[in-house]
């Protein structure tokens, strides 16, 4: 399952911040591409290791949807993830 994230990457004072804000995730860098790359691996980390709860409470999944959401894995009752994430990106400056 391939899902569409927004990331935002504004300008610091020493460097980038980029922010998912559908998950409320952020990550920085030195530069826009590592900012970006750095938000890339602390979301594929999210959607690995968090309870399937705390996602669709995150991506705001209703209840009765959340079957057809995401795939849960019978020992770690987590939910499987397909890559790549496919990341919109929008510069701040």
């Amino acid at each position: 399952m391939n899902r569409r994230l927004t990331a935002i990457v504004e300008r610091e004072v020493d460097g980038y911040v980029a922010l998912c804000p559908e998950l409320d995730i952020a990550s920085q860098g030195g530069s826009v591409t590592e900012a970006r790359d750095n938000l890339t691996e602390a979301l594929v980390l999210f959607f690995e290791t968090a309870p399937s709860e705390e996602v669709n409470l995150r991506l705001r999944v209703r209840p009765q949807d959340a079957g057809s959401q995401s795939r849960m894995t019978r020992k770690s009752r987590r939910p499987k993830v397909d890559y790549p994430l496919e990341i919109q990106e929008r510069l701040i400056s």
